[in-house]
């Protein structure tokens, strides 16, 4: 695995953010899912490594509320769409004129929404990602905070336990990401359309988790559907997986 550098910015608020980064060349920027992180969803199953080794520079920031970075319990730390004001001060505070942008599930929610709050990307990728998971988020973010709010009870066969445990296993301070998920906005399809760069949507053969990923890549103006192994949790951690983000950013 090649070298990785960690630094800090300053996203919304003056909250302390992390951001990782493999590689030189041209950039791309990286966010990650929900309850995950840079180093899980990018750099562990090899798709930063695979991009560096193409000639990219993988920027990789953990989200508010993730990872090495801030996860305040204030509530006015998480005003509306905070993780597009968190990448927009990311793409500002490193001088990004020329660069992609991609992102997984929530990172693919808060990358369609940077677009269409001015962000130019050359090229953008939606990992993980279908129609309904931006018009009809609110069914999907309740999910999450019924996880949340009744994490201790929550046993094997009941429908949230793989997210309980998932978030169990990256120690996710739950107060921090239960307002985080209080955040995120819909995105309805209409919006969609404001979206012109060539979009690559890349979503595993057995992921239901957001929708339909072929109806998302057919109401963007210019985008191509990729289908690779695996469900909503497997999908990201499958070379294929990478290996697709990289055919389409050399493209």
């Amino acid at each position: 695995m090649r070298d990785l550098d960690t630094e800090f910015y300053r996203g919304h608020g003056g909250a302390r953010l992390a951001v990782h980064r493999m590689g030189s060349g041209r950039p791309v920027v990286l966010l990650h899912g929900l309850f995950s992180s840079a180093e899980v969803n990018w750099v562990r199953y090899g798709t930063a490594a695979r991009l560096a080794e193409a000639g990219f520079a993988a920027i990789m920031p953990d989200l508010r509320a993730h990872g090495q970075s801030d996860a305040p319990h204030d509530p006015a730390a998480y005003p509306g769409d905070v993780l597009v004001r968190d990448v927009l001060a990311l793409v500002a505070a490193l001088g990004l004129a020329d660069y992609d942008l991609a992102g997984f599930s929530l990172g693919a929610r808060t990358a369609v929404r940077s677009v269409l709050a001015g962000l130019s990307p050359r090229r953008l990728v939606l990992g993980g990602m279908g129609l309904e998971g931006l018009d009809r988020w609110d069914r999907r973010g309740a999910f999450f905070i019924d996880a949340i709010d009744n994490f201790e009870s929550i046993g094997r066969g009941d429908p949230r336990y793989t997210a309980r445990q998932f978030m169990q296993t990256m120690k996710v301070d739950r107060v921090a990401a239960r307002l985080l998920l209080g955040s995120i906005d819909d995105t309805p399809a209409e919006a969609l359309g404001g979206i012109p760069m060539p979009t690559l949507v890349v979503c595993g053969a057995d992921d239901h988790d957001n929708g339909s990923a072929p109806a998302l890549a057919g109401m963007l103006p210019d985008a191509t559907y990729a289908e690779v192994p695996g469900t909503h949790m497997s999908s990201v951690t499958h070379r294929r997986f990478g290996e697709a983000i990289v055919h389409f950013l050399s493209a």
